[in-house]
């Protein structure tokens, strides 16, 4: 189980959705401006990530408003971002 989510962590638009959804719920229309992918994109990527059950959706209206389904997966997110953080930081300069 937790390779199939960090599976699903590995894709940049799916891992950005889930960074934006971790600071509060959030319509597809608002996550495809924080995410600058297209919107049938988000809609798929969405789809596999409510799926897999990490992401719950509600009705908001016609909207579609979508939040995490645990706060674990926002500390994962979070984590996985300081790391890639801590890692750039260190890279050798170019010349």
């Amino acid at each position: 189980m937790a390779a199939s989510v960090l599976a699903l962590l590995a894709d940049r638009t799916r891992l950005a959705l889930l960074e934006r959804l971790g600071r509060g719920e959030a319509d597809v229309t608002t996550l495809t401006g924080a995410t600058g992918a297209a919107r049938p994109s988000v809609s798929q990527h969405l789809a596999k990530l409510r799926l897999a059950g990490l992401v719950t959706t509600r009705k908001d209206g016609r909207r579609v408003v979508y939040s995490l389904r645990h706060g674990h997966l926002r500390r994962l997110v979070d984590e996985a971002l300081n790391v890639a953080d801590h890692q750039i930081a260190h890279l050798p300069p170019h010349d």
